[in-house]
């Protein structure tokens, strides 16, 4: 039979992908290429472009010792192209083998590239999640609303995790509310996993260095894992030594303690060393053994089986025109301090220096400081998507997208949340410690001393009225700004219009 090119991209590293599993490795060859395309399309965390490069060139080992032929191009080889299309024509004509067999990727602008190939091009499905575009086309299909809560339950039936017959364990689909608590420093509580780079990821971290100088980030020191073995210390570290806190402190933000109970293990399921279904039966037998708690299992699971699935769903429900949206014609520019410019927030500079030395925030930090104060000032969401798409270790469009379009800036108008994520500093103040240590008084709405999130959040909610008013679930909030006096309104939104003003 004829031979085939067997396309492995740089978030498909799994043994057990749907183009591998097509593939015959006796007459088969795998291509796997490392291209400035896809490190520089938008630039990238240095941290983030490591991982993937070390990873990838590990998985080619690993095939080639499994008895796979494996042409794999290396940045610096002065043969490579510029883009993965680019490497596939020229393995072609290097081969004379012109038939590609691809797992689809997870970015339109890659399933585009490989459709306009003038090649045979076959796009399996990614089978690796859990829920397949048609079922949640399906799902979706005459519902007036999209709401995560209905597709995460469907998903539990669908896996059987944390279920007894038809019921949820324990009575209940949700244990949110014991999981928004504030957490209190702790010397003893147990960090993720870190691993010392080896040689081969040496030679790579030297690579991106002189190849990538200019993206923001820092790209020392470098703990993340490399391969599945890695990956899998890294789950059952966070399994053993995490987990049992994870729900108590999942909502919770500290200084100086920037993953508390946090997995970490998001860029190692979005590149494929790690599979949701595993993670996530592990931690239920964590809990089916007693080591435990069910409110953090439920809540860890549901940010797999349930956030991870549901925003892959909507990405490829909507098509390549999502990114365009902006419900609220929001137009400001990206404030310099998301790129390190000092500011005296003391939130905002906490949540982007991690950023900016681990390629990592939790997802409270990315939702309720950076994406909040973004929605706030009414930043243009396109430039709040790429900043994201850039900066964290686990973004990649499919997941990435929705989460900050749909959930953190409201720019599809409802279609992924109910309401938008907004909140005034007393949220931060509630769920953080960061309040204590800032120049701005978090109790004040106006004067020099105000925190900036007061007044913004009060002066968003008035210049979208006639857009969220009729929203039931922002009833409350404006009838308590209805309820201000006039001149206190009046104040609040000059307060809001002078920071604005110095802002940009």
């Amino acid at each position: 039979m004829t031979p085939r090119l067997i396309l492995i991209l740089g978030d498909q590293l799994t043994h057990g992908i749907a183009a591998l599993r097509a593939a015959d490795p006796a007459r088969d060859i795998v291509v796997m290429a490392e291209v400035m395309a896809e490190g520089s399309y938008v630039p990238h965390h240095p941290q983030k472009i490591a991982l993937i490069l070390t990873a990838m060139r590990k998985f080619a080992a690993e095939l080639r010792a499994a008895g796979w032929r494996v042409l794999y191009s290396r940045l610096d080889d002065p043969e490579t192209g510029p883009s993965i299309p680019a490497e596939l024509l020229r393995r072609a004509a290097e081969t004379g083998v012109a038939q590609v067999i691809a797992t689809r990727p997870g970015e339109w602008r890659l399933i585009a590239a490989l459709e306009a190939l003038p090649l045979p091009v076959t796009l399996l499905p990614d089978d690796r999640f859990l829920c397949s575009d048609a079922e949640f086309a399906a799902w979706a299909k005459d519902r007036k609303q999209l709401r995560m809560e209905w597709f995460y339950r469907d998903m539990r039936r669908k896996t059987g995790l944390l279920m007894e017959g038809d019921k949820p364990t324990g009575g209940q689909w949700n244990f949110d509310p014991e999981n928004r608590k504030p957490a209190a420093s702790d010397l003893l509580r147990p960090k993720p996993l870190r691993f010392a780079p080896d040689a081969e990821t040496e030679a790579v971290l030297d690579l991106v260095e002189a190849r990538f100088p200019t993206h923001f980030g820092r790209l020392r020191p470098f703990g993340w894992a490399t391969d599945r073995a890695g990956a899998l210390q890294a789950l059952q570290h966070f399994l053993t030594q995490s987990l049992p806190r994870f729900g108590d402190e999942q909502d919770a933000m500290l200084e100086g303690d920037p993953a508390l109970s946090h997995s970490l293990l998001s860029p190692y399921l979005n590149i494929g060393l790690l599979t949701p279904l595993e993670v996530c039966q592990g931690a239920e037998a964590r809990y089916l053994q007693g080591h435990a708690p069910l409110n953090a299992v439920e809540g860890f699971i549901r940010q797999i089986i349930g956030w991870r699935e549901y925003v892959r769903g909507i990405y490829f429900l909507e098509g390549p025109g999502y990114t365009a949206r902006n419900a609220l014609n929001h137009a400001a520019p990206l404030p310099a301090a998301y790129w390190g410019a000092p500011t005296q927030m003391a939130c905002l500079r906490a949540a982007v220096t991690q950023t900016r030395d681990m390629a990592y925030a939790h997802h409270i930090q990315r939702l309720m400081i950076t994406g909040n104060f973004a929605l706030l000032a009414g930043v243009d969401p396109h430039q709040v998507h790429v900043w994201y798409l850039e900066v964290y270790a686990d973004a990649y469009e499919w997941v990435e997208l929705p989460n900050t379009l749909g959930m953190s800036q409201f720019a599809d108008g409802g279609l992924l949340g109910s309401k938008p994520y907004a909140s005034s500093g007393a949220y931060i103040n509630r769920m953080s410690n960061y309040c204590r240590s800032c120049r701005y008084d978090v109790k004040q709405r106006v004067g020099k001393d105000a925190c900036p999130f007061n007044a913004l959040y009060w002066d968003f909610l008035a210049r979208n009225q006639r857009k969220l008013a009729p929203n039931p679930r922002m009833a409350l909030p404006y009838r308590n700004w209805d309820k201000m006096p006039e001149e206190d309104r009046t104040a609040i939104r000059e307060q809001a219009a002078r920071f604005l003003a110095d802002l940009r």
